[in-house]
């Protein structure tokens, strides 16, 4: 699977973003995710969306950013809402042929089979 990201940019406090994830090759996978990781800090996941269409999110995310998924166009979508200075950072796109939920954090974040090149998002305050 091949996954390349676009989408992201500088915004201020309060403003949106909408990042793109599209797939080729192999995009039968079990699941997809975004994944971001800011300078200094771990890789830890953001939200996942399952084959069933089951999502899940991380807790400083909850409320303001919504994963989705085009089966057609095999792409999926980050829309991310209220964004703060602490969202900055680069985010991924990641895949796998198994269940991404409980990789969200830790070391188990590398076990993901698959990942685009990133795409930077900064929030200025």
């Amino acid at each position: 699977v091949q996954l390349v990201e676009s989408g992201g940019g500088s915004v201020q406090t309060g403003g949106s973003l909408r990042l793109t994830c599209t797939a080729s090759g192999n995009t039968q996978t079990a699941c997809m995710g975004w994944f971001r990781q800011a300078p200094g800090k771990e890789r830890e996941g953001v939200a996942v969306i399952e084959w069933d269409g089951k999502t899940t999110y991380a807790d400083s995310v909850k409320g303001r950013f919504t994963i989705s998924k085009d089966n057609a166009k095999n792409t999926l979508y980050l829309q991310m809402s209220s964004l703060e200075p602490e969202d900055t950072a680069m985010y991924y796109c990641a895949a796998d042929y198994v269940t991404c939920a409980p990789r969200m954090s830790g070391s188990m974040v590398w076990t993901l089979a698959y990942w685009g090149q990133g795409t930077q998002v900064t929030v200025s305050s």
